[in-house]
């Protein structure tokens, strides 16, 4: 029964999410082109390039482009496709030319270059104005070589029935909003290659990669098909029951609202009333565990005010204190102990997923407790918290409180919301399995691509020795739906590699992020055409989202060079080869050292060695090595790992941890060493679930 209704699910997905819009395919009177194809686009070179959409049944369809006419008849459906031939790279403005006996389509200002993939979650969502220096940079963005298109997002729980988007012309009006890790990669690309460039943005925050991996390859893979199988659990007959009558409420109110309406906020009542203040009696109200988007509970849009208790020690009180509480969709006002502390509006860039962070002046912050409230006003779509956990904090210094987990809150105005309501993880809820594989990664197939840039693994560090199988399998889905293979090739994906994030351990540890990395650089070298790029030393241990996303897009481009162009390029760090023990000492050896190993200010830091004495009675299936911090120097193309702690050593590790802060093991090109182990230890993060 469980498999009846998952594939009854999905099967109802993947005609939603046709590559060929639903409502097209409906109504195919009239000649359709696919929505990828627009003016400013970048068409692929080097390969042929097929054109698609929807015609009348048995109509003859003619594509025209430099000199090329191509000739297709549309099917019993009404699809159609054309396929141009093999073309050169062309920096001049062309038309592309679509018609038929009923209908014609024309598109102007098109390029011939190189067309890439970016996608992932929130780092890659990033956009350029949340960047460093990024009024300059957005001043500077002058580059009608290359184009961009985002792949616009539904919100949750909204079928994605029609893929949205256009191309536009880099300039400093379109890229601003536009992925910035992506931007800074095509930039290099295109000062380097001298070819136009496509950008192609399909990305969602907080999103984990089986989302954007097909339900069959997930479902049939053992060490893959817990996913599937936690999914299906997740569809209880209570939930589902919940689901039923808010859609059955939301059918009935649909009609008063339009898909994209926003409503007005009608004023603050709840402060009014005494919301924010300390002493006010919450004892009504109902509870949330956040962060949390509030359809998932409720299907409304308006203000709702959050309210907690926090307990401050003696030392914080009288100090400035800073407040973090993630990302909001939308609005918030912010208050500690009845004023307020901070606010964020529409006058704030991507206000929705920005993050809060404010500061509490120290004549507010008593011993004791305190009373923190929040008032969040959701126009439209989404509303609620949309960080994570660790991204809600009050902290002094390098001491912090969490704050995440139950509030209090109370809806103050609501409507129904305009968003169909989320069935419970279902095929609507972009962290369900294969949800963006149908709803934006399908969409843009056969659109012809040079390679995928792909920044994403947060979501997934709780699982992360799953990932070894969950990002190759990924790969593979989509390189077998493109089916463009080059002779002897696959398209090239290239990975971003974790940036170093929280707070540094004080000793070597078990880190899900380190074995996340791992996973990221064992697909890197075990998937034919993959490629590498560190974030490792450009982090930031309070953000997930560094600002330095320009350093990203470069180490990326260098590996494009090497992995895609075939270029004989430094491309990447120091990658530990293989180790042998000396007495009391390892000696690592290692590739890509470019011109020579360095220590980049000063002592090598982040080594950690470990002895032959596990941490458990001899014999025992749980034994893991104990590690300790070591010194090491640089010896020719080697480095030799030593402590006084440890006389018969085993293994060693580098930058094995959340955040090594201070790694700082390079090649003279400036790249960064890959964080290793060479044990194979799974450490606590191996479930799969």
């Amino acid at each position: 029964m469980r498999k009846s209704l998952l594939g009854l699910l999905f099967g109802a997905a993947l005609l939603t999410f046709n590559c060929l819009a639903a409502d097209e395919a409906a109504a195919p009177a009239g000649l359709k082109v696919h929505t990828m194809f627009s003016n400013n686009m970048v068409l692929q070179r080097g390969i042929p390039v097929k054109i698609w959409g929807v015609a009348k049944p048995g109509s003859e369809v003619t594509a025209k482009f430099a000199g090329q006419e191509k000739k297709a008849k549309a099917d019993a459906k009404g699809d159609w496709m054309a396929i141009l031939d093999t073309m050169k790279e062309n920096s001049t403005s062309s038309i592309l030319e679509v018609s038929s006996d009923n209908g014609n389509a024309k598109f102007e200002n098109v390029l011939v270059g190189d067309v890439w993939i970016c996608s992932g979650q929130s780092n890659m969502e990033w956009v350029v104005s949340n960047t460093n220096n990024a009024q300059q940079e957005i001043a500077d963005a002058k580059y009608p070589e290359i184009r961009l298109f985002t792949v616009a997002k539904k919100p949750a729980g909204t079928p994605i029935k029609t893929l949205q988007g256009e191309w536009k012309v880099c300039s400093p009006e379109t890229v601003g909003g536009f992925s910035a890790v992506g931007y800074y990669f095509g930039r290099e690309l295109n000062k380097d290659l001298k070819v136009p460039i496509g950008l192609i943005n399909t990305s969602w925050g907080g999103t984990p990669a089986e989302t954007w991996t097909t339900f069959k390859t997930l479902e049939s893979d053992p060490d893959l098909s817990p996913i599937t199988e936690r999914y299906a659990s997740s569809l209880t007959s209570a939930s589902m029951e919940n689901y039923k009558k808010e859609l059955a409420e939301w059918e009935k109110n649909k009609g008063s609202r339009k898909d994209d309406e926003r409503i007005k906020d009608t004023g603050n009542k709840g402060f009014e009333q005494g919301w924010a203040k300390q002493d006010f009696g919450d004892a009504d109200w109902k509870t949330m565990k956040l962060p949390c988007m509030w359809e998932s509970i409720m299907n409304i849009d308006g203000a709702v005010w959050f309210r907690r208790d926090v307990e401050i020690p003696g030392k914080w009180a009288g100090k400035d204190l800073s407040l973090s509480l993630g990302s909001i969709d939308d609005f918030d006002v912010t208050y500690f102990n009845g004023t307020q502390v901070g606010t964020t509006g529409e006058e704030t860039p991507n206000f929705w997923q920005a993050p809060r962070k404010y500061t509490i002046p120290g004549n507010l912050v008593k011993e004791g407790k305190n009373c923190l409230a929040v008032r969040v006003f959701d126009h439209f779509g989404g509303g609620g918290f949309g960080g994570q956990s660790k991204d809600m904090t009050i902290r002094l210094g390098d001491e912090n409180s969490v704050i995440s987990g139950p509030w209090k809150y109370k809806v103050e105005y609501s409507v129904v919301s305009n968003m169909r309501p989320q069935a419970p993880m279902g095929p609507d809820n972009p962290n369900a399995p294969a949800t963006l594989f149908n709803g934006m990664i399908n969409p843009i197939i056969p659109y012809a691509i040079k390679g995928a840039i792909w920044y994403q693994g947060c979501s997934n560090t709780g699982r992360s020795y799953q990932y070894r199988k969950l990002l190759p399998a990924m790969i593979n889905d989509w390189r077998r739906e493109w089916a463009q293979a080059e002779p002897g090739r696959d398209f090239p994906f290239l990975i971003v590699q974790l940036a170093n994030f929280l707070a540094p351990a004080a000793k070597p540890e078990e880190s899900g992020w380190a074995e996340l990395r791992e996973a990221q650089s064992m697909t890197a070298s075990g998937v034919k055409d993959c490629g590498l790029a560190l974030a490792i030393d450009i982090g930031d241990a309070k953000d997930i989202h560094p600002r330095n996303k320009q350093d990203v897009g470069k180490r990326l481009e260098l590996s494009a060079l090497k992995v895609a162009y075939g270029q004989d390029v430094v491309f990447s760090g120091p990658t530990y080869d293989s180790m042998k023990v000396d007495g009391d000492k390892i000696v690592l050896s290692f590739k890509n050292i470019g011109g020579g190993l360095v220590a980049k200010d000063g002592d090598l830091k982040q080594f950690a060695i470990a002895g032959d004495d596990p941490s458990s009675p001899e014999g025992s299936a749980t034994a893991s090595k104990v590690f300790v911090w070591a010194k090491a120097k640089i010896d020719g193309d080697k480095v030799i790992v030593w402590s006084e702690e440890v006389k018969k050593p085993v293994a060693a590790r580098y930058a094995w941890a959340n955040n090594p802060e201070g790694c700082n093991l390079y090649n003279k090109e400036g790249l960064p060493a890959v964080p290793f182990r060479t044990d194979d230890w799974p450490g606590t993060t191996i479930n799969n679930r």
